[in-house]
């Protein structure tokens, strides 16, 4: 965590700033939960990360391309994510490069540098790429050569990608706003505000535009919003969770994962609450089951897949409550959110390597390692390619085979 940042935040090496937190916060009480009194546990503690055991490779993991870019994720705890458009991987670092990369032949196209830190991002769409600063202000450039377009300061940093959808730039703040910006000026069109709890984790989702111009976002306080892209004007909020317990960490019930976006349904997991699935026009709960995740989720098979807070990878049914596999194998690894790609999920975790999961019964039938430093950054799936971000730098496609 930044040591100059306004707000107390858990990261997600959570129990790290726990320790420091409940010093600050706790040490006038008597009575509290053993597992806040001491965090870390006994030396034979189970929340020590799963050592990785040998498997038998079902699958070649082979790679296409690998680029540098800057620092990668930096010192802070960024989770700087590229994406991929109109056949282009736009990605940057933390200490602000970005580079546009031809997505066949990993060849760079155009390079340029910010004068200053950069902490969410990266969005792309409707020819421009968008990041946001530590300054809190989003910058737009040209997607065909990286000219900057404009700067817009916002209320306070974005730490997730921003959106666009032609008319307007979105962007959602650590302060609780949603803000929406011209998307050929920069000027703020409008701002849709919520209140924040007294602790949440540090990140935030990132809003999704839907076809039919709502903007959809989840918020720290555990509560999905819509609203019109156009003007800001409220649609709908539902509760994707309901903080419980006596004390404020007990409370946290963030969405920071990325929503999914599937048809006329929303999907958003929130850490400590539940998994649930609302109706995009009208917000009406379509299901739900209790679940615990600040990851996104990911679908295929007639499954839904998601990693909870202690890193198992679960596979539950769609529209049901039933359990078709878990895998404990990587546990307390810090995995990423899962992607689904032909018969396998891919996820990454803290030591840097990415892995396979059968779709079909949750065997770990691959496993390659990526970049010693680890990966917090989601992967990008398209036609068959895993692009994969490194928290030092490193930008590799893959291709499986």
């Amino acid at each position: 965590m930044p040591p100059n940042h306004p707000s107390c935040y858990l990261s997600g090496l959570r129990f790290y700033f726990l320790s420091g937190f409940l010093i600050f916060s706790f040490s006038a009480c008597s009575t509290l939960p053993s597992w806040i009194t001491n965090p870390f546990g006994d030396d034979d503690d189970a929340t020590m990360p799963a050592e990785l055991v040998d498997i038998q490779s079902e699958v070649s993991i082979d790679r296409e391309w690998t680029v540098n870019v800057g620092n990668g994720q930096g010192d802070t705890y960024t989770k700087i994510t590229p994406i991929l458009d109109e056949g282009f991987v736009f990605a940057a670092s933390e200490n602000g490069e970005i580079v546009a990369i031809n997505s066949i032949s990993g060849d760079i196209v155009w390079q340029t540098e910010l004068n200053t830190t950069i902490t969410g991002g990266v969005g792309a769409g409707d020819n421009i790429v968008m990041v946001a600063t530590e300054e809190a202000e989003v910058v737009t450039f040209q997607q065909a050569d990286g000219q900057e377009l404009w700067r817009a300061r916002v209320s306070s940093e974005v730490l997730s990608q921003p959106k666009t959808n032609g008319d307007i730039v979105v962007a959602q703040t650590v302060d609780g706003k949603l803000v929406a910006l011209d998307r050929q000026t920069g000027d703020q069109r409008w701002t849709y505000e919520t209140t924040l709890p007294a602790l949440t984790l540090r990140g935030t989702s990132s809003p999704v535009i839907t076809p039919d111009d709502t903007v959809i976002a989840g918020f720290s306080n555990g509560i999905l919003v819509a609203v019109a892209a156009e003007d800001g004007v409220w649609s709908w909020e539902e509760r994707v969770a309901v903080p419980e317990g006596q004390y404020d960490i007990e409370r946290v019930i963030d969405v920071d994962g990325e929503l999914l976006l599937d048809g006329s349904r929303i999907l958003a997991a929130s850490y400590q609450g539940n998994l649930m699935a609302f109706d995009v026009s009208t917000g009406r709960i379509v299901w739900g089951l209790e679940a615990s995740s600040y990851h996104g989720v990911d679908q295929g098979f007639g499954n839904i897949y998601y990693s909870d807070d202690k890193s198992h990878l679960i596979a539950v049914r769609d529209n049901s409550d039933d359990v078709i596999w878990q895998n404990e194998d990587l546990q307390y690894r810090e995995l990423t959110a899962p992607k689904t790609i032909t018969n396998y999920v891919a996820v990454a975790d803290f030591e840097g390597y990415l892995h396979l999961i059968s779709q079909v019964d949750g065997r770990v039938v691959g496993r390659t390692q990526l970049d010693n430093d680890g990966i917090r950054a989601n992967l990008i799936v398209d036609e068959g390619k895993i692009i994969v971000f490194g928290n030092s730098g490193s930008l590799t496609a893959l291709t499986i085979n």
